[in-house]
């Protein structure tokens, strides 16, 4: 794939003489400038090549503006520049398939499609993520398209080449075709072949969806149900906005349709009530309902707030459940051959409001990751926080997740010191003075003298909080004393937040005992010791092959996600390994250690691959290839 055929060609595996080839210009293709763009014009209708790319260039001027080009020669000079945009993106694909045939490696019990292996190994589908800068998933889906534009869409794949298919396009009639026979692909294919160019992404789809279904009447049906049964999902992720979006995907249709209909019938409940400002639009009545049928809030409740954005105590959080991550891969759930177990437990942290309470069911809630700037709940910056998977957090919404946060019983609290860029240095768990003895929690709820005693009633929300505060500012701190109450931006009616100086020395080499005030006034004792970044000092080191606790969270607070410079799981649910494997005498210490997901500890694991810790935190992965990546430690909003 990537010739252009000739007059009576098709695709086969050789051009026919007198086929134009990439990066040759065809004889007729010759032209002045700006003009040979306009209709008729010999640039025009050339297939893309080098010679187009250069001669677009030049016509476009600095800066594109293409000044002295009439409006024929714009839109000519516009289709070309897609048509190099498709050609490149049919460049990048062919190059994958090159890499596919260089490792000949099909996966077990597959075979060839012509010169393509059935497959490859995932060493190859992360050296791929590693060189494009994409999740591991995005590389193998963007490998499967490459592959199929060969293998089983040739047509297809010589349009995109050809400049007259885009890659959104080319990738939907794949979609399309997914679940066909390689025979009933090829006749579907043929059938709408002719008819692709110049067509809508829309336009396009709804003809692949056609022709799949002539050629196998039952692949709509098929199609449906393998989404349901596989790729059945929920999806946590932040808008543009800053706000979140909340959806399920492929879901079972019945069932779907059966759970927008009580959405709606409990949203039409809240606008025929009366009870909300005029104005309400009906989709804030069915945002509403939805959050409220999620979190078992019943209508009453909703009605006698009178608010569509009142959210209520007790009811933020659910059973813990499995956690997918950036949606690459499952949970780790076996041992690997050099790491525990990834996830489990969260290690370290203490929860705010010690004792029984949480969600009724005997299970601990799932807790959501809030990295949040101390100085923005102290008063003493506008810092942005972020939450994992969710990105960047504006300072006031910071200020209302962390109120959140410590109306629940499950809450736990850390907090970490960061040099200048970012780079945690220090970092300590919040626990209750050893001579508190708070009383037990009722199911549900709070402890009576937990974190929010006197303080108005408020969103309870589980979540693991860490809190980010720089080194510098942390000095000045121990020199000034506390804030001033009710100093800076923070909600005086919800009391204040404060980080000072204990008299009790804090461990060796560390920075210090500091005790820790929430808002209502419970405070919590927090030692903060070093974290092994940039140097180390071989603390908590074992000679053991499972690290302890303090050790595998201190590395996790340091790497915070998988060291693998495309994946994005978090450390703590990703194994603690070994860069210089244990068996082979590598050290069980901080200087040896990373957090690798499961999937990237089997491929650092493969033939040709290796981790080098030049410095701890800092992870330099070479690729079968020979390239180097390397991975930084994180770098907190402080």
């Amino acid at each position: 794939m990537g010739w252009q055929p000739g007059e009576q060609s098709g695709t086969g595996e050789e051009p026919e003489p007198g086929a134009g080839l990439p990066g040759r210009l065809p004889p007729e293709c010759s032209g002045p400038g700006l003009s040979g763009f306009a209709k008729g014009g010999a640039w025009n209708s050339c297939p893309p090549s080098a010679d187009l790319a250069a001669a677009v260039e030049v016509a476009s001027g600095r800066e594109w503006r293409c000044e002295g080009a009439s409006r024929d020669e714009l839109v000519g000079l516009l289709r070309q520049w897609q048509a190099l945009e498709s050609w490149a993106a049919a460049g990048k694909l062919g190059l994958l398939r090159a890499l596919v045939r260089e490792e000949d490696q099909p996966l077990p019990g597959g075979g060839y499609h012509g010169d393509l292996p059935t497959g490859w190994t995932r060493s190859l589908t992360h050296e791929v993520a590693l060189a494009l800068a994409m999740p591991a998933g995005s590389a193998e889906q963007l490998m499967w398209l490459a592959w199929d534009l060969r293998a089983r869409l040739p047509g297809t794949g010589a349009l995109l080449a050809a400049g007259q298919l885009t890659y959104a396009k080319a990738k939907a009639v794949d979609s399309a075709f997914q679940l066909l026979s390689d025979e009933d692909v090829a006749a579907a294919e043929a059938l709408i072949l002719p008819v692709l160019p110049g067509k809508t992404y829309g336009q396009v789809q709804r003809l692949a969806d056609a022709a799949a279904l002539a050629v196998d009447p039952g692949s709509a049906t098929k199609r449906r149900e393998e989404a349901e049964r596989n790729r059945c999902r929920v999806q946590l992720s932040r808008e543009d906005s800053g706000a979140v979006a909340l959806s399920g995907r492929d879901l079972p249709t019945d069932q779907a349709l059966a759970a927008h209909a009580s959405l709606c019938d409990r949203a039409q409940q809240y606008k025929e009530s009366g009870a909300f400002p005029k104005g309400t639009r009906m989709d804030q009545y069915r945002a509403a309902a939805y959050l409220d049928l999620l979190n078992g809030i019943p209508a009453e409740a909703r009605i006698a707030a009178g608010e569509i954005v009142t959210v209520f105590p007790g009811n933020g959080a659910g059973p813990e459940e499995t956690e997918h991550g950036d949606g690459e891969h499952g949970r780790p759930s076996d041992p690997g051959p050099d790491g525990g177990p990834g996830g489990g437990a969260p290690r370290g942290g203490s929860p705010v409001a010690p004792g029984g309470g949480g969600t009724g069911s005997g299970l601990s809630p799932r807790l959501t990751d809030l990295v949040l700037p101390l100085a923005t709940l102290l008063g003493l910056a506008e810092r942005p926080g972020e939450g994992h998977g969710l990105g960047p957090l504006d300072p006031s919404l910071c200020r209302e997740l962390a109120i959140a946060a410590t109306g629940s019983p499950w809450t736990r609290l850390c907090v970490t010191v960061t040099d200048p860029d970012g780079i945690a240095v220090g970092h300590g768990c919040a626990k209750p003075p050893r001579s508190s003895k708070p009383k037990a929690a009722p199911a549900g709820g709070p402890t009576a003298d937990g974190p929010t005693a006197g303080v108005p009633a408020g969103p309870a929300l589980a979540a693991r909080v860490n809190l980010t505060i720089t080194d510098g500012r942390l000095a000045e701190l121990a020199a000034t004393g506390p804030p001033e109450a009710g100093a800076g931006p923070r909600s005086p009616d919800r009391g204040a937040w404060s980080l000072t100086r204990a008299d009790g020395p804090g461990p060796p080499g560390g920075y210090g005992a500091w005790t820790l005030t929430l808002p209502g006034g419970r405070q919590l004792a927090v030692r903060l010791e070093p974290v092994p970044t940039l140097a180390c000092d071989h603390r908590h080191e074992t000679g053991a092959y499972q690290p302890g606790d303090t050790l595998r969270h201190l590395v996790q607070v340091r790497d915070y996600e998988c060291t693998f410079p495309p994946c994005s799981r978090h450390a703590r649910e990703s194994d603690f390994e070994h860069g210089v494997p244990y068996h082979r005498g590598g050290r069980t210490c901080a200087c040896n250690a990373g957090a690798r997901s499961r999937a990237c500890h089997r491929v650092k694991q493969s033939k040709g691959w290796t981790v080098a810790q030049p410095r701890p935190g800092w992870h330099q992965w070479e690729t079968p290839a020979g390239r180097t990546y390397t991975q930084g430690p994180k770098r907190y909003p402080n």
